[in-house]
């Protein structure tokens, strides 16, 4: 949507000016043709830029009647622009390093007392990624880092969204991370790979030392045929994931074990509608925490979704037990005579939600496995209600 309202005045005025009253390219006098003024919003708040522009009078010159502005120009803002670099390098920020939503980075501007559209917020990202997109693309600047470091560890993978589609294969220095080369290919035979491997090759300023990749046959032959004598390593992360792969259907069966013993969490936090008290609050937090430790996930090989369901519902069992003894201390120092309702010490078996206990309980109270409708039974689901003996 356009700006209905006129952008308020700038409390403050700059004036810039070229840094050679002469034409850089032929050397003659240009005079003062015209001054532009310009509104850029910044992080500091609005400035009027006052910008004095020249133009070359020397017919032969290839720049004759060229405006000459002033080169701090491009360090506010982008040609055409009202927000500052500063804005921008914001934006980028909150949205790539926070992960923050279009909504919540123009929340995060206006609160700083910028006057920006939802939708300008999302043009400004997309001018981020065009600059750091040129950044990336920028030969010059690559070429003097690859120079710094004097070799390059080459990482190449291919990615294929879905079978049939073109696979997009992306070559990357291990060193200074950055992508030497990133194409889509209709394939993945050692006939399309070798021209990309020399393609690559030719066009570092420094020799190759090294190449990581998968262990796809294709792959191989074309690193062989490519780049011959350059040791070729297989990933490490390929290694520890075909290794890992007995530990992890041990490790995945005994998830499945462990979320055989803490069922009966959805029919306890109905047994909870509607109440507010003390206990109800704390129960309701204890069954959140064992859904919330069910719904987790690793990732094999170094992240093993058993071994965390098994210390967060640890933790959970241990906080039980914490407040089972807390319990217990009150209720011995409240005496025989209180009316209020206690609990026995936590079930043995790891992460079991129960009911956390009330403080001055003198009689105890025993488990009974129930179904969902409260009908005691020998055997059923192994959900556990707590009853007065």
């Amino acid at each position: 949507m356009a700006r209905r309202t006129a952008r308020p005045a700038a409390p403050r005025r700059y004036r810039l000016g070229p840094e050679h009253a002469r034409c850089p390219h032929c050397g003659a006098t240009a005079r003062v043709a015209y001054h532009d003024r310009r509104t850029v919003a910044t992080l500091d708040g609005l400035y009027d830029l006052v910008l004095v522009v020249r133009l070359c009078r020397e017919p032969t010159c290839p720049r004759y009647r060229r405006p000459y502005r002033p080169e701090e120009e491009g360090g506010w803002a982008l040609p055409h622009g009202e927000f500052g670099l500063d804005v921008i390098a914001l934006v980028g920020a909150l949205r790539y390093a926070e992960h923050r939503s279009v909504p919540a980075i123009h929340r995060a501007l206006v609160a700083r007392g910028m006057a920006i559209a939802e939708r300008s917020v999302t043009n400004l990202l997309y001018r981020y990624e065009e600059l750091v997109a040129l950044r990336l693309a920028d030969q010059s600047r690559l070429a003097e880092r690859l120079r710094e470091q004097g070799q390059v560890i080459l990482a190449l993978d291919g990615l294929q969204p879905d079978v049939g589609h073109a696979v997009l294969w992306v070559l990357r220095d291990c060193l200074s991370g950055e992508v030497l080369l990133a194409r889509s290919l209709l394939g993945s035979t050692e006939g399309e790979l070798v021209p990309l491997l020399r393609e690559v090759a030719a066009a570092l300023p420094v020799p190759i030392r090294g190449v990581i990749s998968d262990g796809q046959e294709s792959l191989r032959n074309a690193v062989r045929t490519a780049l011959p004598g350059v040791p070729h390593q297989l990933c490490q992360f390929h290694y520890l994931r075909e290794a890992a792969k007995p530990i992890f259907a041990a490790d995945r069966h005994a998830k499945v074990l462990l979320k055989k013993e803490v069922r009966g969490v959805r029919p306890l936090e109905r047994a909870l509608a509607g109440r507010d008290d003390a206990a109800a609050t704390a129960t309701r937090g204890y069954c959140l925490a064992v859904r919330s430790a069910l719904t987790a996930d690793g990732r094999p090989p170094l992240g093993a979704p058993g071994l965390r369901l098994h210390t967060r519902l640890t933790a959970s069992h241990a906080s039980l037990g914490r407040v089972a003894e807390r319990g217990g201390s009150r209720r011995n120092s409240a005496g025989s005579g209180s009316s209020s309702t206690g609990v026995s010490s936590p079930p043995p078996t790891t992460g079991r939600p129960s009911a956390p206990p009330t403080a001055g309980s003198t009689r105890p109270r025993t488990c009974s496995r129930t179904t969902t409708s409260g009908r005691a039974r020998q055997s059923g689901p192994p959900t556990r209600r707590c009853s007065p003996r």
